[in-house]
């Protein structure tokens, strides 16, 4: 009789995509294979509590797990690598179990950022996903630029800001319209899901932007508006790298937001994307580079403009843990490709265990 592999899951999170880590842990916990997983459900609340769950995997879309006390138990990952796992207190006594990896499916801040990543490698835990260079560098968008901008990866014309320089707003506005000109889109440096992102088309806007993007990051990031196709390839792998051909969004809003992608579900894709066949293996080659370029490993999604005229294409971005519900992106693409979502994240466990003995020999 075939071992089971114990797989703790992650979800939750503090940051602003906690709802949508709860819609993407829902998926990947229903479509995990229970007969090769015995599954350990570690929950994190906003405020940053760690529960382990042992109830419906249902309650998780609505946020009820966490009022579940029946299936609760205070629970943490502990950073000793001869506990190998998680720490279980209840009754006043805490409980040790051994994991064999762990799915981090968290997004933002807390889970894409190189935190819990960092965590997993002093614990000496198999994790799923990029490492915490690769997270730390792709989710801080100024950071990730000035890698893409030194390598000769290219995108659009970008700048920022640290909070405090934008107290002389006039100058910087000046600044900002001769760069990039109107619209420019104003993003929170660290932030995804296109949470406190505004398109700002005049100098009102502007500043509200700012103001709004100061409020979940204090770096802002101001980028000159691309009429593009916006199209997003799904790529895995560690030293060996694939991606799929593009998938275009096509947005039902002036701009694909946090609400059209998770809550509306009003958006259409189009597999693959509405370009030549020539456009979509550049495409396809620019999310191989870089993904590489930006220390990426196990997946991520590789989001790009194809400019409309002049053909160019520019990097957007890449995120690290990108959503997996049942609407997202990343499952569709790759499953389109012929895995269904099972195979897919058996995919992803193997080539967290793949890393961790390339690392450890």
């Amino acid at each position: 009789m075939e071992t089971k592999m114990k797989l703790c899951v992650v979800f939750g999170g503090i940051s602003s995509e906690h709802e949508v880590s709860l819609l993407s842990a829902t998926s990947v916990l229903t479509n995990l294979d229970r007969e090769h997983y015995d599954i350990v459900m570690l929950g994190i609340t906003k405020a940053g509590r760690w529960l382990r769950y042992t109830g419906d995997v249902a309650a998780l879309r609505t946020g009820e797990w966490e009022k579940d006390e029946a299936h609760l138990a205070s629970a943490f990952l502990s950073p000793d690598p001869t506990i190998h796992g998680i720490v279980t207190l209840k009754d006043g006594t805490a409980v040790t179990e051994r994991v064999d990896a762990v799915f981090p499916v968290l997004h933002g801040k807390g889970g894409e950022d190189g935190t819990i990543q960092g965590l997993l490698e002093m614990a000496q835990i198999p994790y799923v996903g990029c490492g915490v260079l690769g997270s730390a560098v792709c989710m801080d968008k100024i950071i990730a630029d000035l890698v893409m901008d030194a390598a000769g990866i290219a995108r659009c014309e970008w700048d920022y800001i640290l909070a405090g320089d934008e107290a002389d707003f006039d100058a910087l506005e000046a600044r900002l319209a001769a760069k990039l000109g109107y619209p420019i889109f104003v993003k929170p440096a660290n932030a995804g899901s296109s949470v406190g992102i505004t398109k700002a088309h005049d100098k009102a806007v502007l500043k509200a932007a700012i103001e709004l993007a100061l409020q979940h990051d204090d770096r802002v990031l101001f980028e000159r508006f691309v009429d593009a196709h916006e199209v997003e390839c799904a790529v895995c792998g560690n030293r060996v790298v694939t991606s799929t051909l593009p998938g275009e969004i096509l947005a039902s809003k002036e701009f694909y937001d946090y609400e059209d992608k998770y809550l509306a579900g009003t958006s259409r894709v189009a597999i693959p994307a509405q370009l030549s066949e020539e456009k979509l293996l550049e495409v396809q080659a620019a999310a191989v580079r870089a993904y590489k370029t930006l220390c990426c490993t196990g997946l991520a999604r590789a989001d790009f403009f194809v400019e409309r005229g002049t053909g160019k294409v520019l990097l957007n971005e890449i995120n690290t843990l990108p959503g997996f519900t049942d609407i997202s992106m990343y499952p569709k693409l790759m499953m389109d490709t012929g895995l269904t979502y099972a195979a897919l994240l058996d995919r992803l466990i193997a080539l967290a265990l793949e890393r961790k003995e390339a690392a450890h020999g």
